[in-house]
């Protein structure tokens, strides 16, 4: 009723006379369309050049006030309508009219450095096997890491009060509990091992995702998400090492990582992703230390340190804890972009399909003969990513036409 009000008050000011005419011109077009993809085409014509009271870009409060400074408020938009809106898309950057390249690069940045990460901490558990005090290093370069970056402005510090707080402490008590519990089970069993076991991530997300966010998964999804962690099994196959510690503490961490996930989505509502990275590292921090000092302070000081400076020498030592916090740092960081940019799901399918290239560089590195098993299993690992893809591409696409018809529809109503 106040829309139609609104309408009728606009059709008696003056310096807008053209407005009822793009109505009765929407609902002409309207009314002769018969399915869903027929109301797909006027929707790009509309957008072009009568989009403006359905995009919001007209508000009625400016339309009742025939002043001559809202007059001039509206001569760019009517501008910007005549001319097609050429003028708005010429200012688009290459980087935003693309968008899915930005989120292949943080893919490929992602996978780079885990890989990396990756073989480099197996190595350092190799002559030092403290995942604890490993797990306070990783994060305690990556707090040094953030300190540096803020003090520069790059990025700028984003204020933190108590309701923020209260939304990151969650989400940094599950990531250092799934970090720890990661390097306690890389520090116990192979690395493939516990990539296998990580595997079934998806599955955790998929069900977090359905029951406790309450967003359906299709029966499709869940059929497409079988072969990619049958096939990363299958991959990891040759390195496996079966260890109860390695194997209690993956499952741990895929719980914990898949609530991160989760409470991480809900923090970047209002935060951008690499501040509400930097805080849960500085909490995650403070969280892992007292494990550490516990479990293994007195092991350390008797005999841990002296034994890795012993084996590796004390610059070499000193040197790989501060590369693998780093490599650690970035690529979580990266990971956090990606999933600022993706769906939960989607990213933990990801994640699988990373852990492919860790199983098989690991496997390249540390001398691993690759079996035939170990290249089928890829293969099934990559083809189950491109079916939960396309699948995924059409549900989106399915939506976003049925969409269109009820925007449509509720134009012609007007």
């Amino acid at each position: 009723m106040e829309s139609r009000l609104l309408l009728r008050a606009t059709a008696t000011v003056t310096g807008v006379p053209q407005l009822r005419r793009p109505i009765r011109a929407v609902h002409r077009q309207f009314s002769t369309a018969s399915s869903p993809s027929s109301f797909a085409k006027p929707i790009g014509s509309i957008g072009e050049g009568g989009n403006l009271i359905s995009g919001r870009q007209l508000r009625p409060v400016l339309l009742l006030d025939s002043s001559p400074e809202k007059r001039e408020i509206l001569k760019p938009v009517r501008a910007a309508a005549a001319e097609g809106g050429d003028s708005a898309g010429e200012k688009v950057g290459f980087l935003k009219k693309y968008p899915w390249l930005v989120t292949g690069f943080f893919f490929f940045m992602w996978y780079f450095l885990n890989v990396i990460f990756n073989i480099l901490n197996k190595k350092i558990y190799n002559y030092f096997p403290y995942p604890y005090f490993v797990s306070v290093i990783h994060l305690f370069v990556g707090v040094v890491y953030c300190l540096v970056s803020w003090s520069v402005g790059l990025p700028k510090r984003a204020p933190i009060n108590s309701d923020i707080l209260k939304v990151l402490i969650p989400v940094a008590v599950c990531h250092a509990i799934g970090h720890v519990t990661s390097n306690v089970s890389f520090a116990a069993v192979a690395v493939s091992f516990t990539h296998t076991i990580k595997a079934l991530e998806p599955f955790f997300n998929a069900s977090a995702s359905q029951f406790l966010l309450g967003q359906p998964i299709p029966i499709t999804l869940w059929l497409s998400l079988a072969p990619v962690v049958l096939g990363v099994a299958m991959a990891s196959l040759t390195e496996l090492s079966f260890n109860w510690l390695g194997f209690i503490s993956a499952m741990i961490s895929n719980i914990s990582f898949t609530y991160r996930s989760i409470f991480s989505k809900k923090a970047m509502t209002d935060m951008d992703s690499t501040n509400v990275y930097a805080y849960i590292s500085i909490i995650a921090l403070f969280v892992c230390l007292p494990p550490a000092i516990i479990v293994e302070g007195p092991q350390l000081l008797k005999h841990g340190f002296n034994d890795a400076i012993a084996k590796v020498g004390m610059t070499k030592f000193i040197s790989d804890l501060f590369w693998v916090g780093m490599f650690y740092h970035l690529y979580n960081q990266l990971a956090t972009n990606t999933l600022e940019r993706v769906a939960p799901l989607t990213h933990a399918v990801g994640n699988v399909l990373k852990r492919v290239f860790v199983i098989g560089f690991s496997i390249v590195i540390f001398g691993n003969k690759i079996s035939t098993q170990t290249g089928i299993g890829t293969g099934i690992a990559i083809a189950g990513v491109a079916l939960y893809s396309v699948i995924k591409a059409k549900i989106e696409e399915e939506k976003r036409v049925s969409s269109l018809f009820i925007h449509c529809h509720f134009l012609y109503i007007l």
